[in-house]
């Protein structure tokens, strides 16, 4: 397997919507990297599980919607590893499991401000480059990370979508579509999730 430079891009995707899909897109046309992984996270702890579809509709979901590009693809690794999981177990897995790729992290401006809260966040920040889109968010990025050599900025266009206003406006009866990959569309309208 030809040694690949890849971008790590975690979420629920609960559900993946095109704003997902623009930015894991201009990352793979317009930065070094040479394939983005959209790593399906289990739950996070932070987030109310209510409302969280299960692991195997939204991996479908992303998969789906990643069929027609190439450098995108599906990532599962989560999904067998012991929960609660830290992103940090995560890289060292995929280190072991993938030892010819090398892994950085993508993130949006409003998690690199809280980024000092996650377990060890030294350690991550000194092995892996992590590229920061821009974000409409409250608050400011700590200045021990302002100019520092692994955190590279990406001007990608900044888009607002929301999955959780879209599930409420799915449970509205509203029309989503213009949000949703065609496909995502269709199979979250054949099983009726959301509802």
């Amino acid at each position: 397997m030809q040694p690949k430079n890849i971008g790590l891009y975690f979420g629920s995707f609960n559900p993946i919507h095109i704003g997902h899909l623009i930015l894991a897109n201009y990352l793979a046309e317009h930065s070094d990297l040479d394939e983005i992984w959209l790593v399906v996270t289990p739950q996070n702890p932070f987030k109310d599980k209510k409302s969280l579809l299960d692991n195997a509709s939204r991996l479908e979901m992303v998969a789906l919607s990643l069929k027609e590009y190439d450098k995108l693809k599906p990532c599962d690794i989560e999904f067998h590893l012991p929960q609660p999981n830290y992103t940090i177990d995560t890289l060292i897995h995929l280190e072991e499991k993938y030892p010819q790729h090398s892994f950085s992290l993508i993130m949006g401006e409003d998690n690199l401000k809280s980024f000092h809260k996650w377990k060890n966040y030294q350690v991550i920040l000194s092995r892996y480059l992590i590229y920061v889109y821009p974000r409409l968010s409250e608050g400011k990025v700590l200045d021990a990370l302002q100019g520092h050599e692994h955190i590279v900025y990406i001007k990608t266009p900044i888009i607002e979508l929301s999955a959780t206003a879209i599930r409420e406006d799915i449970a509205q009866g509203k029309d989503v579509r213009p949000m949703l990959p065609p496909q995502v569309w269709s199979y979250i309208d054949k099983w009726g999730f959301y509802k």
